[in-house]
C-alpha cells in the first residue's frame, strides 16, 4: 500500500511505548518519520542508539495498518489531522514539554489566534457561577478572544453555550475521540460550537471517556491558553489540575473567589490564598490584566526609544506597551524579575516620566 505522510503521523502516535517525547528524540535522530516504520531494527538502533528490542516492541507494522482506517474515518467526517510540525499546530502548545504530537479538530479554529483564555470551573456549578460565565463572555465580544473549555457540565457548559449565544469563538477540548460526544446531552451543543469554534481532541476514535483521559485533556486546555480563569471550584477537581498545569507552562491563572462557607468556592479561595492565581472581580479586571481591553493590541515602543535606560528597565516598558496596561504581578512573571528588583525599576521609570501608576498595581506607559 502507498502510505500518506498522514498515515505516518497517525501511525506514530499508535507505536507502543512511544510517547510525545520519546517519538519527537526519534524524529529528529532520523530526520523523518518514515524511517522509524520501514528501517530494520538493526538499522534504527545504529542511527538512533536504542536498542533493536526496543523497534521490535514498538508494533510498527499494526501502528500502520490501524492508521490506514482512523485517516479513512477522519476524511469521511472532515475532520483535520494538525501535526506538531504544521504551521497550523498551535505554537503556545508546542511550548509545553508533554504536547501531544497531533490534534484532531471538527470546525474552524486558528489555533494560533491572537488571544486564547480557558475558562473552567466544577461541575456542581451554581447560579453565581453561571452569571460570572456570561458576563466573561459578553465581555469578549469583538475582542477576537478564543475561550476555550472542557464541554463537560457546568461551568465548561455555560462557558461554551454563551459563546455561542454572543457569538465569541470557542473551542472544546475532549477527552475522547471525536466519533463520539461526552456527556451525551451536550451533544445539541457540539454542533452549535461548530457554528462559532471546533471540537478539538488528541484521541482516536475509538477511544472512551475514561477518567485518566481528563487530565490529558487538561494538559490542552492549559497549554493553548495564553491565561487561565478558574470561575468555581471545589478543592479537588479538574479545575485545579487545569490551573496547576497552566502554572507549571508559566501561563497566567486567575480566580473569582467566592462564599468561605460554599464547597463550590473553596477551590478558588484556595488559589487566590496560596497565590497560585490572580485573584479578579470582573471581566474589566482580567482584560486589564491581560493588555486585552482594545482589539487592536499597540505594538511595542521600540527600545532605542529611551537611550538612557538600562537594559531591564527597557525590557520592562516594552512588556508595558505591548500590554497597554500590566499588572506588577504579571510583569515579575513574564520578565523573570523579582517583586522587590521589580518595584524599584518601576519607581525609577515613573520618577523618569516614562510610565506611570494605576490603581492596583496596574502600570502603563506616559
Amino acid at each position: 500500500m502507498n502510505y500518506t505522510y498522514q498515515h505516518y503521523q497517525t501511525g506514530l502516535t499508535l507505536l507502543y511505548n512511544v510517547g510525545p517525547r520519546r517519538a519527537k528524540e526519534l524524529i529528529r535522530s532520523l530526520g523523518s518519520i518514515e524511517p522509524l516504520f520501514h528501517d530494520s531494527p538493526i538499522k534504527l538502533a545504529q542511527r538512533t542508539g536504542y536498542k533493536t528490542s526496543f523497534f521490535r516492541a514498538i508494533n510498527r507494522e499494526q501502528a500502520l495498518l490501524d492508521a490506514v482506517s482512523i485517516v479513512a474515518f477522519h476524511e469521511a467526517k472532515g475532520i483535520n489531522a494538525i501535526f506538531y510540525t504544521d504551521p497550523r499546530f498551535s505554537r503556545r502548545l508546542n511550548h509545553c514539554p508533554d504536547a501531544p504530537l497531533l490534534l484532531f479538530s471538527k470546525g474552524d479554529i486558528d489555533l494560533n489566534a491572537h488571544k486564547f483564555v480557558a475558562i473552567v470551573g466544577t461541575r456542581a456549578a451554581t447560579p453565581y457561577g453561571k452569571e460570572i460565565c456570561r458576563k466573561l463572555i459578553e465581555s469578549f465580544q469583538g475582542l477576537n478572544i478564543v475561550v476555550v473549555s472542557g464541554l463537560a457540565h457546568g461551568i465548561d457548559s455555560y462557558v461554551h453555550s454563551y459563546c455561542v449565544e454572543y457569538k465569541v469563538p470557542t473551542a472544546a477540548i475532549l477527552g475522547h475521540g471525536l466519533d463520539r460526544i461526552y456527556p451525551q446531552r451536550n451533544r445539541s451543543l457540539a454542533k452549535d460550537i461548530l457554528s462559532t469554534g471546533a471540537l478539538i481532541t488528541e484521541f482516536i476514535p475509538g477511544t472512551i471517556p475514561d477518567r485518566e483521559n481528563f487530565p490529558k485533556r487538561n494538559r490542552i486546555v492549559a497549554g493553548i491558553c495564553d491565561a487561565t480563569i478558574v470561575v468555581e471550584s471545589k478543592t479537588k477537581g479538574g479545575s485545579l489540575i487545569t490551573a496547576a498545569l497552566a502554572n507549571s507552562y508559566d501561563r497566567d491563572v486567575f480566580a473569582f473567589p467566592g462564599n468561605i462557607n460554599r464547597e463550590t468556592s473553596q477551590g478558588c479561595n484556595a488559589l487566590i490564598s496560596q497565590q497560585k492565581a490572580h485573584l479578579i472581580q470582573s471581566p474589566f479586571e482580567f482584560l486589564t490584566m491581560m493588555g486585552w481591553k482594545d482589539d487592536e493590541i499597540k505594538p511595542a515602543i521600540q527600545r532605542s526609544a529611551f537611550p538612557d535606560l538600562n537594559a531591564i528597565q527597557k525590557t520592562i516598558i516594552a512588556e508595558i506597551a505591548k500590554k497597554q496596561t500590566a499588572h506588577i504581578d504579571l510583569l515579575s512573571a513574564h520578565l523573570k524579575i523579582p517583586i522587590s528588583k521589580l518595584n524599584v525599576e518601576l519607581f525609577n521609570l515613573e520618577m523618569a516620566g516614562v510610565i506611570s501608576e494605576l490603581p492596583g498595581k496596574r502600570y502603563t506607559m506616559t
